[in-house]
Order: C-alpha cells, then sequence, then structure tokens
C-alpha cells in the first residue's frame, strides 16, 4: 500500500512540474515566433517568383512577407492607393509615374530590382523581313508601354517615331511608315493570346513568360541591355507616398536586392528578366 501511495506520489509531482514548464515556455515561445505581416500584389510572373525567393529571408528579419498576385496593370495599384496592400512589385518607373499623374494617386518607389527586355514576337509572320505591306502589328494598349513599343519597332527598321514625343509617344507620333503598318493597340496582357491574330506582336516580358515565350530564344528583336529603357523601365518596389521608411518595407527593398534574389533571378530566367543591383 505504501509503495502504491508512493508511486501516486510521484506522478503527481511529475504531472505538477510537467504542466509548470510548458505555462513559462508557452507565453515567451510564441512571442518569439510571432511574424509581422507584410501584404505585396505582384504579376505572377516574374514577381512573385521573385518574392517567394524573398519569403523565407523576410522571415529571417520577423516579417511574413504575403504575396497577393495581380494580372492587370491597374488594380496592383488602386490597392496600394486604398492601402488593402502594403507595397507592390509588378511595374518599371515610367508607368508608376504616369499612373500618379493620370489618377492622382500617392505612389513612391524605393528600390530598382530588375529590367525586362521588351521584344518583338512572331504571330502569323515568321520575320520581320516578311512582314507585308499593311501587315498587323500588336502593342501595348497604356501609354509607356505603348511608346517603349514604337521606339523597338523604330529601332527595328519599320517606322519612324517623333522624337520629341519621347516617352508618350502614341501611333499619332508616327512620322513615317512605309509598309502602312496596321498598329493594333492591345491591354498588354492580352498580347501573347492575341499573337495568331496578329502579324507580330511587341509583348512585356512578364507577359511572354507567362505564354512560355523567352526574349532570348524567340524574340524578333529585342530591347538592348544598354539601350534607354534599362535605366527609363526598371521594375521598382512601390509604395504609398510617407511609407517610405517603414521598417517592414526597408527591410522587403534590402532582401529584394540580395545575393540570393540576384542569383535567382540570373539563372531562372534566360535574360528574359536581368538585375539592376
Amino acid at each position: 500500500m505504501k509503495k502504491l501511495l508512493s508511486l501516486l506520489l510521484v506522478l503527481s509531482l511529475a504531472l505538477v512540474g510537467a504542466a509548470g514548464c510548458g505555462d513559462d515556455a508557452q507565453p515567451g515561445g510564441n512571442d518569439n515566433t510571432e511574424l509581422t505581416p507584410v501584404k505585396v500584389g505582384a504579376s505572377p510572373t516574374p514577381h512573385a517568383e521573385i518574392l517567394e525567393v524573398a519569403q523565407p529571408l523576410m522571415a529571417e528579419k520577423g516579417y511574413d512577407l504575403q504575396i497577393v498576385e495581380f494580372t492587370d496593370y491597374v488594380l496592383p495599384n488602386t490597392a496600394l492607393e486604398n492601402g488593402d496592400i502594403d507595397a507592390n512589385y509588378f511595374q518599371h518607373i515610367t508607368y508608376m509615374n504616369d499612373f500618379n499623374e493620370q489618377n492622382g494617386t500617392h505612389l513612391a518607389a524605393i528600390a530598382e530590382i530588375h529590367y525586362e527586355p521588351m521584344g518583338i514576337y512572331a504571330g502569323k509572320t515568321a520575320s520581320l523581313e516578311d512582314l507585308a505591306d499593311g501587315a498587323t502589328v500588336g502593342v501595348p494598349a497604356d501609354t509607356t508601354n505603348e511608346a517603349r513599343a514604337l521606339l523597338l519597332l523604330e529601332a527595328a527598321g519599320l517606322i519612324t517615331v517623333d522624337p520629341e514625343a519621347g516617352l508618350t509617344a502614341t501611333v499619332y507620333d508616327i512620322t513615317d511608315n512605309p509598309k502602312n503598318l496596321q498598329i493594333s493597340e492591345i491591354e498588354a496582357a492580352q498580347l501573347p493570346r492575341s499573337l495568331a491574330d496578329l502579324d507580330i506582336a511587341v509583348i512585356n516580358a512578364n507577359y511572354a513568360l507567362q505564354a512560355d515565350l523567352s526574349v532570348t530564344d524567340d524574340a524578333l528583336l529585342a530591347e538592348a541591355a544598354d539601350s534607354t529603357a534599362a535605366q527609363a523601365y526598371a521594375n521598382v518596389l512601390t509604395v504609398r507616398e510617407g511609407s517610405e521608411e517603414d521598417p517592414a518595407l526597408v527591410a522587403l527593398a534590402e532582401v529584394l536586392k540580395s545575393d540570393t534574389v540576384r542569383q535567382f533571378i540570373i539563372d531562372t530566367y534566360n535574360n528574359s528578366v536581368q538585375p539592376l543591383f
């Protein structure tokens, strides 16, 4: 009987001790492992993919990087302006500046991350030399990307653009069009899907990548890496004005310019995405 009572006493003390240890460890453990959420909007390719590489690096800094994917060029900015997300990473700086001017938004770039060479891709016509008189050419419908596309067509010797129009050029600024090309303005995301109906199209690299088109292997002509476009169209991490010094966003900018992210970009995208750091 005494042995039984002693055994029960030992078990009781052990259970009390275990419970006490659990109470001491639980609060501190939760506090140390909680991450501060940071919500960032991105295009699926390559931006969201790059952000996925950044997630564990952000966790090391105490942040839970949450990626919200968008498939157009408008909603990520309106969501940021409205405070639905903390930052976005999908656009080049020229588009961001134009968006602010056109929409009265208050967006600011805090880091230049990469450059995506725009390319001319074959549709019904296999080469630039084979373009017939009156051929149909697809270009992005938004102002800054349309100008960029027209300048690439000019570099290909297909048209001449009024130099005074610069990065705001539209079809109305074409001063010479010897092949009478029919320029079709199409929403940028739809251009790869429209190739079957076009002779050629000028496509942003992120949408080309989503359509399994490589600027290195498939483009008939692409922007040069040392061109003005590399600076004018740097893809940026964008925040709301006033939050440029937010510690979480500063940390994200640092992570996106890390050696780990740089190497991922180089290894993954075959020059369709080029780091700017």
